[in-house]
C-alpha cells in the first residue's frame, strides 16, 4: 500500500522542475547548452516509493552513496528498468559483483585495485562498464580520490583498449566548508587536469561529475556535464514522510 501522498509526489515534481530550469539557466549563463548538463538525482536520503515518485516527476539518473541500498531499490517493486544507476559513494571491491549487475556508472574510482576488479567482472559478466576516476582536487585528508601521479598512472594501465571497462571521466567534490568562490577554482582545477590528460594519454574523458546542491552553478561554469543533486529535489519531504 502506498505510504507517499499525492501533495508530497506533487513537491517533488515541483522541486525536480525547480532544479531543471535552475541547472539551464547555470548553462546558458555558461554558453553552454542545457543538454549538456546531466542531473543526477541522488536518492540517498529517500525510501524506494520516494525514490520512484522522482523518476515519474521525470529524472531517470539516480545516484547513491551505498551499493547495499542501490540493489535493494532496484530490485524493489517501485523501479522499473527506465533507471540508469549511478554509484558516487565508495564501492568496496566484495560488492562490486552484485552492483554491475545493475550496469551502473561508477564515479568514484579511488585506486587500481577496484578499477581492476570492476574490469575483471565485468568481462565475466560479459558487459563493458563506464567508470570515472575520483580526484582529491581539494588536498582535503577527509575527502576520498587520488592525486595527479596516480590518476595517470591509472589511466595509462588501464587504456581505452582495456577490457571490461571505459574510464569516461573524472569526479571531484569541493572541500568541506569551501566558499563558492573556492569551490569554482576548484572545479576549474579538475577541469584543466582532465584536459591535460586527455592530451596525455589515450582516453577521451568526455565526462566531469562535478557540483552539487550548494555550488552546482560554480561546476556548470567551470565545464561539469553530470551534477549531483540530492537534497534540493526533496525539500519539504523528507521531515515530513
Amino acid at each position: 500500500m502506498s505510504g507517499l501522498g499525492q501533495q508530497h509526489r506533487d513537491r517533488i515534481a515541483a522541486n525536480w522542475a525547480a532544479v531543471v530550469n535552475d541547472v539551464a539557466n547555470a548553462a546558458t549563463a555558461a554558453g553552454r547548452s542545457p543538454g549538456d548538463v546531466k542531473i543526477i538525482g541522488v536518492t540517498k536520503y529517500v525510501d524506494a516509493e520516494t525514490t520512484a515518485a522522482l523518476v515519474d516527476a521525470g529524472c531517470y539518473d539516480l545516484g547513491e552513496n551505498r551499493p547495499q541500498v542501490l540493489w535493494e531499490k532496484a530490485e524493489s517493486e517501485w523501479i522499473d528498468d527506465s533507471v540508469r544507476w549511478h554509484i558516487i559513494g565508495h564501492l568496496q571491491r566484495n560488492k562490486v559483483r552484485r552492483t554491475l549487475r545493475h550496469s551502473p556508472i561508477i564515479h568514484s574510482i579511488d585506486s587500481s585495485r577496484l578499477l581492476d576488479a570492476i574490469a575483471t567482472e565485468s568481462v565475466a559478466q560479459n558487459k563493458t562498464t563506464d567508470a570515472m576516476l575520483e580526484v582529491n582536487i581539494s588536498g582535503d585528508d577527509a575527502k576520498t580520490g587520488m592525486n595527479v601521479d596516480e590518476l595517470k598512472s591509472l589511466l595509462e594501465k588501464f587504456g581505452p583498449s582495456a577490457g571490461g571497462v571505459r574510464v569516461i571521466g573524472l569526479m571531484a567534490m569541493a572541500g568541506w566548508g569551501t566558499e563558492v568562490d573556492q569551490a569554482r577554482d576548484q572545479f576549474a582545477k579538475v577541469r584543466a587536469l582532465s584536459d591535460q590528460l586527455k592530451d596525455q594519454t589515450e582516453h577521451p574523458l568526455t565526462e566531469l561529475s562535478m557540483g552539487m546542491s550548494g555550488d552546482f552553478q560554480a561546476a556548470i561554469a567551470e565545464g561539469s556535464t553530470m551534477v549531483r543533486i540530492g537534497s534540493r529535489l526533496f525539500e519539504g519531504v523528507m521531515d515530513a514522510h
